[in-house]
């Protein structure tokens, strides 16, 4: 406090000093006199502090903190009653400031923080096929929380507007957020498009639409026309609408949920897994690998699924009370019989191992395992080592030349009837009973009913020669004419084959 007085009798006694000298140079002597014994004052105060720390002038000068520092402005004396001055104590505070780059004092026992930060635990990598295996008895609850657990908002659900709503459902059980998306094509049913309105509305979410490139679609119709999946395939259309948009979406994620189960589709999902890394798409980081699969209900069946649904009121899409199974675009989705496989309402023109749209790419396997449903070995020629089917003593099993001879016999002693089959392929087991059943009420009727295997190398002369389509195909060669007539029905009951035989035996 001494040297902060002392200072501001200096700034007082220059101001005089000069002022005065001209005229009074005694009051200029007086007042340098004053000065310099200050001054005197303030070091012989400071140098006899021993105990007191070395802190600089205009630090102790600048301390806010200080309580009895001057007030500048108003320069007065804290009053001290009853202290006399020599035991007043003056001890300057100190003033404490650590630099913003200052580092702590290190302990050697403490693993630096910049260790941490630079070498971050890696996590390690998940072996997908030991999950799977994990959870093959695992709940379509259980599993969808896991997926959604571990990935959060990188993960959404693929939702076609058919029964997969099934997903929804068990996500929202779940009470994590989740995410949810969906291919329009564009060639939808006007039931579907509203099925979509009412699962937001039910749920209260925002299904994340994926639209075509409308440039790609303009030149595929331009160059083919609406309906060329007719004639060459609906793998190229798939491709414009659906694929590609699927690709694009996938990008933004690391992972995705389906609704594939293992009794959808003879040939391509018998095989599918709990959860797989995806053989097909890339996804956020890209890369081989940079996807996973998620598939909850793979080893439920549909009518558990449907089961559920019911007893959770949840909303389903119309078209599955008009005899819709498995929903896709409405010019290549059309109602199943009874008798008949789900699948088969859906590109119902081609084969059965064809019958993948191509978002599932992952699933076909070389055309020899995907008719094995990969199982099993195949000769050389293509044909499978699977269990024969029509079996009965009442079906006669024909070979290649067996039905040529048919063929071009013009009058026959009687008529024949006769399924072009694949034993791989699910429809035509699902036909099997009926079919045998036939040949059990048609014997002793005058009518034989055959069988001839159409798929490995006898496929393309079965395409060419007994207008072949897709397994099953079943012709009925008359008694007297070389034409054989093929049976136009999707019904493959008893009755229904029966029928079509008086008709025309």
């Amino acid at each position: 406090m001494t040297c902060s007085i002392a200072l501001l009798f200096y700034n007082d006694t220059l101001v005089s000093f000069f002022f005065l000298r001209k005229t009074n140079r005694i009051y200029s002597i007086i007042s340098l006199v004053r000065f310099l014994l200050l001054m005197a004052l303030a070091v012989s105060t400071t140098s006899s502090s021993s105990s007191a720390p070395s802190t600089s002038f205009f630090s102790r000068l600048g301390s806010s903190s200080d309580a009895k520092a001057p007030q500048f402005g108003s320069f007065r004396f804290l009053e001290r009653p009853n202290v006399s001055s020599a035991a007043l104590h003056l001890t300057p505070r100190r003033i404490s400031v650590k630099p913003l780059n200052a580092e702590p004092h290190r302990k050697d026992s403490i693993v630096p923080l910049a260790a941490t930060i630079l070498h971050p635990e890696v996590e390690k990598e998940e072996d997908y096929e030991q999950l799977a295996k994990d959870l093959q008895n695992a709940s379509p609850l259980e599993i969808m929380d896991r997926a959604l657990d571990k990935f959060g908002n990188d993960i959404a659900i693929a939702f076609s507007g058919a029964e997969d709503v099934a997903l929804i459902e068990y996500a929202h059980l779940t009470g994590r957020p989740y995410r949810v998306f969906s291919l329009d094509t564009g060639r939808l049913n006007p039931e579907t498009y509203k099925f979509f309105d009412a699962v937001e509305k039910h749920y209260g979410i925002h299904i994340e639409y994926m639209f075509p490139d409308a440039v790609e679609v303009q030149a595929l119709v331009r160059t083919k026309g609406l309906f060329s999946f007719y004639e060459d395939g609906h793998q190229e259309c798939c491709r414009v609408r659906k694929v590609r948009p699927l690709r694009r979406a996938l990008k933004g994620l690391r992972a995705w949920i389906t609704g594939q189960r293992k009794d959808q589709s003879p040939g391509t999902r018998s095989e599918i897994p709990i959860v797989q890394v995806d053989p097909v798409f890339e996804g956020l980081d890209g890369g081989i690998g940079s996807l996973v699969k998620w598939n909850p209900v793979a080893n439920v069946n549909g009518l558990d699924i449907w089961n559920f649904l019911r007893t959770m009121n949840v909303p389903v899409n119309s078209l599955h009370s008009q005899g819709y199974v498995s929903i896709g675009c409405e010019p290549c989705t059309r109602p199943v019989l009874p008798g008949q496989h789900e699948r088969e309402g859906r590109w119902w023109w081609e084969d059965a191992k064809a019958k993948e749209c191509g978002l599932h790419k992952g699933n076909l396997k070389q055309e020899d395992a995907a008719q094995l449903n990969g199982n099993g070995a195949t000769h050389a020629n293509g044909s499978a080592t699977v269990t024969d089917i029509f079996n009965s003593q009442n079906v006669v099993s024909l070979s290649r030349t067996g039905i040529e001879n048919l063929a071009k016999l013009e009058n026959r002693n009687e008529p024949w009837l006769v399924v072009l089959y694949a034993p791989w392929c699910r429809f035509c087991q699902a036909m099997e009973e009926s079919y045998v059943d036939l040949a059990e009420k048609l014997a002793g009727s005058g009518v034989k009913v055959a069988k001839f295997r159409a798929d490995g190398e006898q496929k393309e002369y079965a395409k060419s020669e007994l207008q072949l389509g897709s397994f099953p195909t079943i012709l009925l060669f008359p008694k007297h004419s070389t034409q054989s007539i093929k049976y136009p029905s999707e019904k493959r009951d008893v009755d229904s084959l029966m029928a079509f035989v008086n008709a025309l035996r």
